[in-house]
């Protein structure tokens, strides 16, 4: 299956809910391309049925995103690991996750071993998100502030990941790179979101486009404006 082939695979409609469990899911991740073990065994240990909202426990390893209260969605899970997998976290590094929403993705870039910063610009996410990391045990930091302009103060970071989608690569983000961190974010485009990957070296930024996707849009200073 090509890349394209693999992108469209997991934009549609996914599977069945009651049949869906933790190894399905695994499968699923690997035809899709998934192939970092370490992303891979990240996924299975991060219990996604305590991410969803309650009700909603046995569609957790349904190949789709899912409700979350607030207009806010927790992430296909393949979306997740592809997004995880290009931002290809390591042990001890510092990693910036924007949009924490349910703490999940926070959570499995934690299980990879770095230490994450989240940023969720809603309270009661913030606050729910961050008790549901701390009684599971993950290095996770949730910071409530408005994400789209990242946490310059805290920086910089090997790693960002943004879970919504801006209309451009924020360039605030890129300057809250180390050398040779990596950015990952999806940006809005006329028919679909794209994921971009941006490779920060010295005053030079690389920029991949890793396919389409789909996501919730990036609010606040450095991303779309709120409905008033």
């Amino acid at each position: 299956m090509g890349a394209g082939d693999r992108f469209r695979h997991w934009l549609g409609p996914g599977r069945g809910l009651e049949d869906s469990t933790r190894e399905d899911m695994l499968e699923r991740l690997r035809s899709g391309g998934v192939r970092d073990e370490r992303v891979l065994e990240a996924m299975a240990r991060v219990p996604r049925e305590e991410f969803v909202t309650e009700g909603s426990e046995t569609e957790a390893y349904a190949d789709r995103a899912l409700a979350i209260g607030y207009g806010q969605t927790i992430s296909q899970p393949l979306m997740v690991a592809v997004l995880v997998q290009a931002l290809a976290p390591t042990a001890g590094e510092r990693v910036l996750d924007i949009g924490t929403g349910s703490g999940y993705q926070a959570a499995v870039i934690a299980a990879c071993g770095a230490h994450v910063i989240s940023v969720e610009r809603l309270e009661r996410l913030a606050v729910s998100a961050r008790r549901r990391l701390e009684r599971l045990g993950f290095d996770v930091e949730v910071v409530e502030a408005d994400g789209s302009l990242g946490l310059p103060e805290q920086g910089p970071y090997d790693a960002i990941a943004v879970a919504a989608s801006a209309p451009r690569v924020p360039e605030q983000l890129v300057a809250q790179l180390a050398e040779g961190g990596r950015l990952c974010i999806p940006v809005a485009a006329a028919d679909c979101d794209r994921l971009i990957r941006v490779r920060r070296y010295g005053d030079q930024a690389m920029r991949d486009d890793l396919g389409p996707c789909r996501f919730v849009p990036l609010l606040g200073a450095g991303g779309f404006p709120e409905a008033s």
